[in-house]
């Protein structure tokens, strides 16, 4: 008779020890090991070989120097990650991040995560992660070609369109892609699917820079229609203002819903309007300026500098964290049920700390973790792979037709899984077996335990 519960709090101590000090990657293990529990009672095939224990080691770990020069004609140096996790459903797939805070144990967490992730859209794509502890902020554009050069020499040793697929994350942009992308072709020749995100006159594909906003607001709306209600006059507060906060903000506005605040680094704008999203796209997308000039141009606006959009005392439904990892603790999920606030969909990766999902869930607020319902970008990113592959591009109705329906076939797995191991409505359990069942599953066929 397997003991299961021993087995994963064995298994888990065995982690902790073999990681040390690697705290975001604990936590999104620690978070997700007993969530399957339940799944395992019932298949007990799964720790019969081990298997967690495999998939809990990367594939490959990659570290490497990224020399280069700014523009006083300095030298300066970073450190380069490329995390291939577990390539059981497909080529490694996952963004490259470029920022200061980026570590091993970040590149690991987030690599980790992306497996699930790549496994709940559907698509043929592993699991992988990478970047630099590179900050792009204040950079020159040459200096961030030049860095771009640098990394894409070591990095293009190790990928390819059906070994590993890089795409950008924070601090990586089209501009970035394009970058890495000429770089890559210079030494290997045109392979249009060895990058996602790319510029749309090198390959890129229609819809992808709006791909994972659009895809978190599609989650909820699909998780707001079983409830026989609709996005139309919901009140929203977001937080970010990249590229995922943006375009979840756009949808929102389409579909009926009023955004009314968002933040950057360094503080938050509440807007009793709701946001402008030109204006947004304006300050953050082309001039790349603070989100302090928003309320500067706008006098409905108002901006707090040094604040939590989290702790701000406003009555909400739904909140969309899309900045960064750990970004809502428990203090600021105490504010959140005093605001009202009835469901929370991560468009970030991990945003929320496994404590404050706790009081969520004590709460009744429905918690939509990032694995499911920020894959839009990543779903996209195999479509992209796709239309290169056949040398064809789709219309943004098509490419949007597609990720909505990914983003329902996503939601109905993730409630069908919770509804059938577990209880109903936890769409974190949902989401990481039925990632879980489908990579473990592959890795048995192909022999790998």
């Amino acid at each position: 008779m397997v003991n299961v519960e021993q087995y994963l709090a064995d298994l888990l101590t065995k982690v902790e020890a073999k990681n040390k000090g690697q705290d975001e990657y604990l936590q999104a293990v620690q978070e997700f090991i007993p969530s399957i529990a339940p799944f395992l009672e019932k298949n007990p095939v799964y720790v019969e070989k081990n298997l967690l224990d495999i998939l809990l080691l990367p594939e490959r770990l990659i570290q490497f120097r990224v020399p280069w020069m700014d523009d006083e004609g300095n030298w300066c140096a970073n450190t380069g990650y490329r995390v291939q996790y577990n390539s059981a459903l497909g080529p490694y797939k996952g963004g490259l991040r470029f920022h200061p805070t980026v570590n091993q144990s970040i590149m690991k967490f987030l690599s980790f995560e992306q497996i699930f992730k790549n496994s709940l859209t559907g698509l043929a794509m592993g699991g992988g992660k990478g970047g630099s502890d590179f900050d792009p902020k204040g950079k020159s554009d040459g200096e961030i070609m030049r860095f771009c050069q640098s990394f894409m020499l070591e990095l293009q040793k190790h990928i390819g369109p059906d070994v590993d697929v890089p795409a950008g994350d924070i601090g990586v942009g089209a501009r970035e892609i394009g970058y890495l992308f000429g770089a890559y072709k210079r030494l290997n020749g045109y392979e249009y699917g060895t990058l996602t995100g790319k510029p749309l006159p090198l390959g890129g594909s229609l819809a992808r820079t709006e791909a994972t906003g659009y895809g978190l607001v599609y989650f909820v709306k699909h998780l707001l229609a079983d409830q026989n209600d609709t996005l139309t006059g919901k009140k929203i507060v977001a937080s970010g203002s990249g590229n995922v906060a943006i375009y979840a903000i756009e949808k929102a506005h389409q579909l009926g819903a009023t955004v009314y605040a968002c933040s950057d680094s360094s503080g938050y704008v509440f807007d009793s309007e709701g946001i402008d999203v030109e204006l947004l796209k304006e300050i953050k997308e082309v001039r790349r300026a603070r989100l302090s000039e928003y309320a500067v141009a706008r006098e409905s606006a108002v901006y707090r500098e040094n604040a939590s959009v989290w702790q701000m005392p406003f009555a909400y439904d739904i909140a969309l964290p899309c900045a960064t990892q750990n970004e809502i603790d428990v203090v600021q999920g105490e504010m959140l049920v005093e605001n009202g606030v009835s469901i929370v969909a991560e468009g970030a990766n991990m945003p929320t700390t496994m404590a404050c999902v706790h009081l969520l869930n004590e709460h009744g607020i429905v918690y939509c973790p990032g694995k499911a319902a920020n894959a839009g970008g990543v779903a996209v990113s195999g479509l992209e792979m796709a239309q290169n592959a056949h040398r064809i591009s789709w219309s943004f109705e098509k490419v949007d037709r597609e990720l909505e329906k990914i983003m329902k076939d996503i939601y109905e797995n993730c409630r069908d899984t919770a509804e059938t191991y577990c209880t109903a409505g936890d769409f974190l359990a949902g989401a990481n077996i039925a990632g879980f069942e489908k990579v473990a599953d592959a890795m048995i066929r192909e022999g790998l335990v």
